[in-house]
């Protein structure tokens, strides 16, 4: 990302300072006139594109569109993981070699190559498999 605008610059730094949380496009821009630093929705929507394809952030499909999420690991040597809570909807990184293994089991065995800034692992998080009841339990 050679050229830096202050509009990205101001995009990067909400989603940094709300890195627990992935927000729409118009969340970024009601943080943004919140803070006094208002920015057209085009333009957050290009400088989010711009700022994914640097690495910097996750965009995370959902069915209503899409949602972004800093990065805290854009140079991971084997990529950043997305872990996401089916119940409570938080979604963690996951910076962890171990899942090297199996990137390169299903490219050697089964001609598959694994984009890891999009894949998105499902189930539930810690506190809320805390909360579920054992199988079987009522």
């Amino acid at each position: 990302m050679p050229y830096t605008t202050k509009q990205r610059r101001a995009i990067l730094q909400c989603l940094e300072d709300r890195a627990s949380d992935a927000l729409t496009p118009g969340e970024v821009a009601e943080e943004l006139r919140r803070a006094g630093s208002p920015v057209g929705l085009a333009t957050v929507y290009r400088q989010l594109e711009q700022l994914e394809s640097a690495g910097l952030l996750h965009r995370i499909q959902t069915g209503e569109g899409a949602l972004y999420q800093y990065c805290p690991h854009p140079s991971a040597p084997h990529g950043c993981f997305l872990l996401r809570c089916e119940r409570c909807g938080r979604v963690s990184h996951l910076d962890c070699g171990h899942l090297q293994t199996l990137c390169d089991h299903l490219a050697v065995e089964h001609h598959f190559r694994v984009d890891p800034r999009q894949t998105v692992l499902t189930g539930l998080c810690q506190s809320c498999a805390g909360k579920e009841a054992p199988h079987g339990a009522s």
